[in-house]
Order: structure tokens, then sequence, then C-alpha cells
């Protein structure tokens, strides 16, 4: 009886409230994933064979998780973004050290006299 009721006002003109509803269980991999994108960017310049393999990681375990359809979708897509931009910054703070001519110290002592 309470169950028909539920979309009913009662005698006061308010409506009933149903059960509270359960939050969707989060995602392990959209955690991992966010954990692993916030480790991959922190250590994107400096330690850039620790940030690799954690972005691409957290890149495979954001894909894992969101698509498995569990909350946590918005952790995943973080993760997935901070995945991308710290690959993104270790390419490109290889490539300065790879394009940027090299002097050794004899060069700039020599340059400067």
């Amino acid at each position: 009886m309470n169950e028909q009721m539920q979309n009913y006002p009662n005698q006061n003109g308010n409506y009933m409230q149903g059960p509270p509803q359960q939050p969707k269980p989060t995602s392990g991999c959209c955690i991992a994933s966010l954990i692993l994108g916030i480790i991959a960017i922190l250590s994107s310049c400096c330690f850039y064979f620790v940030s690799i393999p954690c972005a691409v990681l957290g890149i495979i375990l954001a894909a894992v998780g969101i698509k498995s359809g569990k909350g946590g979708k918005g952790m995943g897509i973080a993760g997935l973004i901070l995945c991308i931009i710290s690959i993104s910054i270790v390419f490109l703070t290889q490539l300065i050290c790879i394009v940027s001519p090299r002097r050794s110290s004899s060069e700039i002592f020599i340059m400067q006299t």
C-alpha cells in the first residue's frame, strides 16, 4: 500500500518520498587512474622514467574505469587528462633538451672574456 502512494500527495499536499537511493560504487580503476595521473604530472619534468609508465598505466585504467559504468566517471576523466598532460610535458621537456645547444663550461668561460 505504501509503495502505491509514493507518487500521490498526502493530506498536507506534500509528496511522500521513496526510500533513499544507494550511490553507485566508485570504480577502483578510476581512483587508481587519478592517483597515477597525479604522480605522473608531479614527476613529469624531472623523473620521466617514472612519469611515462604511470601515465600509460593511468590512461589504460581510466579507459577501463570509464567504460565499466560504475561511479567515479569524473575521477576517471580527470586521471585521463592528467596523464595526457604529463606525457605532453615529458615529450616537450625532452625535445627542448635535445634541440637546445649544449655548451661546456670552458666555452661559456671563453665567451664571457
